[in-house]
Protein backbone atom coordinates (compact mmCIF):
# COMPACT_ATOMS: atom_id res chain seq x y z
CA UNK A 1 0.00 0.00 0.00
CA UNK A 2 3.43 2.48 0.65
CA UNK A 3 3.77 2.06 -3.19
CA UNK A 4 0.08 2.91 -3.60
CA UNK A 5 -0.05 5.66 -1.29
CA UNK A 6 3.20 7.51 -3.07
CA UNK A 7 1.35 7.41 -6.71
CA UNK A 8 -1.45 9.30 -5.30
CA UNK A 9 0.51 11.96 -3.37
CA UNK A 10 2.36 12.20 -6.88
CA UNK A 11 -0.42 12.40 -9.05
CA UNK A 12 -3.01 13.76 -7.48
CA UNK A 13 -3.45 16.65 -4.45
CA UNK A 14 -5.78 14.04 -2.97
CA UNK A 15 -5.75 13.67 0.85
CA UNK A 16 -3.87 10.81 1.79
CA UNK A 17 -1.78 9.57 4.87
CA UNK A 18 1.02 10.52 5.53
CA UNK A 19 4.52 8.55 4.47
CA UNK A 20 7.22 8.12 7.40
CA UNK A 21 10.54 8.02 6.29
CA UNK A 22 10.17 8.49 2.57
CA UNK A 23 13.09 7.85 0.27
CA UNK A 24 13.01 9.83 -3.47
CA UNK A 25 13.65 6.25 -4.73
CA UNK A 26 10.47 4.65 -3.35
CA UNK A 27 8.37 7.05 -5.98
CA UNK A 28 9.83 4.49 -8.36
CA UNK A 29 8.04 1.16 -7.02
CA UNK A 30 4.97 3.84 -6.97
CA UNK A 31 4.79 4.06 -10.70
CA UNK A 32 3.30 0.38 -11.28
CA UNK A 33 0.16 1.92 -9.53
CA UNK A 34 -0.09 4.65 -12.01
CA UNK A 35 -2.80 3.22 -13.99
CA UNK A 36 -5.10 2.48 -11.12
CA UNK A 37 -4.62 6.47 -9.87
CA UNK A 38 -5.43 7.52 -13.31
CA UNK A 39 -8.94 4.66 -12.56
CA UNK A 40 -9.49 7.24 -9.51
CA UNK A 41 -9.11 11.00 -11.60
CA UNK A 42 -11.45 9.20 -14.11
CA UNK A 43 -13.85 8.80 -12.06
CA UNK A 44 -14.03 12.03 -10.50
CA UNK A 45 -13.36 13.88 -13.72
CA UNK A 46 -16.79 11.57 -15.09
CA UNK A 47 -18.91 11.70 -11.75
CA UNK A 48 -18.38 16.14 -12.62
CA UNK A 49 -18.74 15.72 -16.27
CA UNK A 50 -22.73 13.66 -15.21
CA UNK A 51 -23.26 16.24 -12.77
CA UNK A 52 -23.29 19.61 -14.96
CA UNK A 53 -24.42 17.24 -17.73
CA UNK A 54 -27.70 17.15 -16.74
CA UNK A 55 -28.27 20.62 -16.57
CA UNK A 56 -26.13 21.44 -20.23
CA UNK A 57 -23.27 19.23 -21.57
CA UNK A 58 -21.42 22.17 -21.82
CA UNK A 59 -21.30 22.68 -18.23
CA UNK A 60 -20.52 19.12 -17.51
CA UNK A 61 -17.58 19.79 -19.75
CA UNK A 62 -16.71 22.82 -17.61
CA UNK A 63 -17.08 21.18 -14.60
CA UNK A 64 -15.04 17.89 -15.85
CA UNK A 65 -12.00 20.25 -17.12
CA UNK A 66 -11.95 22.09 -13.69
CA UNK A 67 -11.92 18.81 -11.31
CA UNK A 68 -9.26 17.01 -13.89
CA UNK A 69 -6.82 20.15 -13.30
CA UNK A 70 -7.59 20.46 -9.77
CA UNK A 71 -6.99 16.28 -8.68
CA UNK A 72 -4.12 16.53 -10.88
CA UNK A 73 -2.92 19.64 -9.65
CA UNK A 74 -2.06 20.76 -13.60
CA UNK A 75 1.38 18.57 -13.21
CA UNK A 76 1.32 17.07 -16.44
CA UNK A 77 0.04 20.55 -17.65
CA UNK A 78 3.23 22.02 -17.10
CA UNK A 79 4.85 19.04 -18.29
CA UNK A 80 3.18 19.49 -21.81
CA UNK A 81 4.05 23.25 -21.39
CA UNK A 82 7.63 23.33 -20.46
CA UNK A 83 8.25 20.21 -23.36
CA UNK A 84 6.61 22.67 -25.81
CA UNK A 85 8.75 25.53 -25.03
CA UNK A 86 12.03 23.43 -25.32
CA UNK A 87 10.70 21.76 -28.27
CA UNK A 88 9.75 25.69 -29.93
CA UNK A 89 13.33 27.08 -29.10
CA UNK A 90 15.66 24.02 -30.25
CA UNK A 91 13.57 23.80 -33.41
CA UNK A 92 15.92 26.13 -35.76
CA UNK A 93 19.70 24.54 -34.94
CA UNK A 94 20.84 22.32 -37.46
CA UNK A 95 23.88 20.82 -35.29
CA UNK A 96 22.02 17.69 -33.66
CA UNK A 97 24.50 18.64 -30.53
CA UNK A 98 23.33 22.30 -30.61
CA UNK A 99 19.51 21.46 -30.44
CA UNK A 100 19.53 18.60 -27.44
CA UNK A 101 21.70 21.53 -25.44
CA UNK A 102 19.33 23.85 -26.21
CA UNK A 103 16.07 21.57 -25.53
CA UNK A 104 18.27 20.83 -22.21
CA UNK A 105 18.75 24.33 -21.31
CA UNK A 106 15.26 25.63 -21.98
CA UNK A 107 13.48 22.23 -20.21
CA UNK A 108 15.58 23.36 -17.20
CA UNK A 109 14.09 27.23 -16.92
CA UNK A 110 10.88 27.26 -15.13
CA UNK A 111 9.27 30.69 -17.19
CA UNK A 112 6.25 29.93 -19.53
CA UNK A 113 7.48 30.87 -23.07
CA UNK A 114 4.96 31.32 -26.03
CA UNK A 115 4.97 28.10 -27.09
CA UNK A 116 4.35 26.64 -23.85
CA UNK A 117 1.35 29.40 -23.47
CA UNK A 118 -0.29 27.88 -26.74
CA UNK A 119 0.47 24.20 -25.87
CA UNK A 120 -1.37 24.98 -22.44
CA UNK A 121 -4.71 27.01 -24.57
CA UNK A 122 -4.68 24.19 -27.31
CA UNK A 123 -4.79 21.43 -24.78
CA UNK A 124 -7.03 22.72 -22.79
CA UNK A 125 -9.63 23.75 -25.02
CA UNK A 126 -9.49 20.85 -27.05
CA UNK A 127 -10.44 18.99 -23.31
CA UNK A 128 -13.12 21.33 -22.97
CA UNK A 129 -14.73 20.15 -26.41
CA UNK A 130 -13.74 16.73 -26.25
CA UNK A 131 -15.53 16.53 -22.68
CA UNK A 132 -18.75 18.55 -23.92
CA UNK A 133 -18.97 15.80 -26.99
CA UNK A 134 -18.37 12.60 -24.79
CA UNK A 135 -21.13 14.31 -22.54
CA UNK A 136 -23.61 14.22 -25.22
CA UNK A 137 -23.00 10.76 -26.22
CA UNK A 138 -22.73 9.70 -22.38
CA UNK A 139 -19.25 8.53 -22.40
CA UNK A 140 -18.76 8.15 -18.76
CA UNK A 141 -17.31 5.00 -18.77
CA UNK A 142 -14.75 6.23 -21.19
CA UNK A 143 -14.02 9.28 -19.37
CA UNK A 144 -13.06 6.80 -16.45
CA UNK A 145 -10.70 4.76 -18.25
CA UNK A 146 -8.76 7.35 -20.16
CA UNK A 147 -6.64 8.54 -17.78
CA UNK A 148 -5.69 5.56 -16.86
CA UNK A 149 -4.94 4.27 -20.02
CA UNK A 150 -2.88 7.93 -20.25
CA UNK A 151 -1.05 6.62 -17.23
CA UNK A 152 -0.02 3.26 -18.19
CA UNK A 153 1.90 5.04 -21.02
CA UNK A 154 4.35 6.29 -18.35
CA UNK A 155 5.08 2.87 -17.89
CA UNK A 156 6.39 2.03 -21.10
CA UNK A 157 8.45 5.71 -21.77
CA UNK A 158 9.64 5.49 -18.50
CA UNK A 159 11.85 2.67 -19.76
CA UNK A 160 13.12 4.85 -22.39
CA UNK A 161 16.65 6.47 -20.98
CA UNK A 162 16.43 9.60 -19.40
CA UNK A 163 18.54 12.68 -21.16
CA UNK A 164 18.01 14.80 -17.80
CA UNK A 165 18.76 15.15 -13.61
CA UNK A 166 14.79 15.32 -12.79
CA UNK A 167 11.66 13.31 -11.28
CA UNK A 168 11.62 11.02 -15.12
CA UNK A 169 14.93 10.05 -13.81
CA UNK A 170 13.79 8.45 -10.88
CA UNK A 171 11.59 6.00 -13.62
CA UNK A 172 14.12 5.59 -15.85
CA UNK A 173 14.72 1.61 -16.46
CA UNK A 174 12.34 1.09 -13.25
CA UNK A 175 9.52 -0.61 -14.59
CA UNK A 176 9.57 -4.18 -15.74
CA UNK A 177 7.89 -5.34 -18.36
CA UNK A 178 5.62 -7.59 -15.85
CA UNK A 179 3.44 -4.83 -14.69
CA UNK A 180 3.03 -3.35 -18.66
CA UNK A 181 1.21 -5.90 -19.79
CA UNK A 182 -0.81 -6.74 -16.35
CA UNK A 183 -2.01 -3.31 -16.57
CA UNK A 184 -2.96 -3.62 -20.57
CA UNK A 185 -4.28 -6.88 -19.98
CA UNK A 186 -6.72 -5.32 -16.93
CA UNK A 187 -7.86 -2.34 -18.86
CA UNK A 188 -8.25 -4.13 -22.21
CA UNK A 189 -10.91 -6.10 -20.17
CA UNK A 190 -12.14 -2.81 -18.85
CA UNK A 191 -12.82 -1.44 -21.99
CA UNK A 192 -14.22 -4.01 -23.56
CA UNK A 193 -17.50 -2.18 -23.67
CA UNK A 194 -15.61 1.17 -25.26
CA UNK A 195 -13.59 -0.48 -28.12
CA UNK A 196 -11.95 2.87 -29.08
CA UNK A 197 -9.78 2.81 -26.14
CA UNK A 198 -8.20 0.18 -27.34
CA UNK A 199 -6.56 2.49 -29.49
CA UNK A 200 -4.25 3.22 -26.39
CA UNK A 201 -1.34 0.94 -27.76
CA UNK A 202 -1.08 2.89 -30.75
CA UNK A 203 -1.41 6.67 -29.37
CA UNK A 204 1.83 5.32 -26.63
CA UNK A 205 3.92 3.72 -29.29
CA UNK A 206 3.78 7.09 -31.59
CA UNK A 207 4.69 9.26 -28.29
CA UNK A 208 7.43 6.78 -27.77
CA UNK A 209 9.15 7.21 -31.14
CA UNK A 210 8.43 10.36 -30.84
CA UNK A 211 10.20 10.79 -27.96
CA UNK A 212 13.09 8.98 -29.42
CA UNK A 213 13.40 10.62 -32.56
CA UNK A 214 12.64 14.74 -31.60
CA UNK A 215 13.77 14.39 -28.01
CA UNK A 216 16.58 11.15 -27.29
CA UNK A 217 15.11 9.85 -24.43
CA UNK A 218 12.77 11.23 -21.58
CA UNK A 219 12.38 13.44 -18.21
CA UNK A 220 9.85 13.84 -16.29
CA UNK A 221 8.10 16.97 -18.28
CA UNK A 222 7.98 14.25 -21.58
CA UNK A 223 6.22 11.40 -19.06
CA UNK A 224 3.62 14.39 -18.69
CA UNK A 225 3.11 15.47 -21.97
CA UNK A 226 2.92 12.02 -22.93
CA UNK A 227 -0.27 11.77 -20.61
CA UNK A 228 -1.85 14.98 -21.89
CA UNK A 229 -1.58 13.38 -25.55
CA UNK A 230 -2.79 10.49 -24.65
CA UNK A 231 -5.84 11.73 -22.97
CA UNK A 232 -6.49 13.86 -25.97
CA UNK A 233 -5.86 11.22 -28.70
CA UNK A 234 -8.35 8.73 -26.76
CA UNK A 235 -10.86 11.38 -25.87
CA UNK A 236 -10.97 12.24 -30.02
CA UNK A 237 -10.92 8.30 -30.55
CA UNK A 238 -14.07 8.35 -28.36
CA UNK A 239 -15.69 11.14 -29.75
CA UNK A 240 -15.36 10.09 -33.20
CA UNK A 241 -16.41 6.14 -32.91
CA UNK A 242 -19.55 7.23 -31.12
CA UNK A 243 -20.40 9.56 -33.87
CA UNK A 244 -20.09 6.89 -36.20
CA UNK A 245 -21.87 4.33 -34.22
CA UNK A 246 -24.82 6.87 -34.18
Amino acid sequence: MRGLILAIQFLTRLPTPRVVDFRPEELAGGVVWFPLVGGLVGGLVAAAVWLGGLLDPWLGALLGLAVWVAVTGALHLDGLADLADALGASHRPDDPQARKARLLAVLSDPHLGVFGGVALVMQLLAKLVLLMLAARVEAYLALVLVPAWARWGVLIWSRLPSIKPGLGECFAWRVGAGPIWLWGGILVVAGLTVPALLAAPLWAAAWRAFLLRRVGGMTGDALGAGVEWLETGLLLCVVILAKIAH
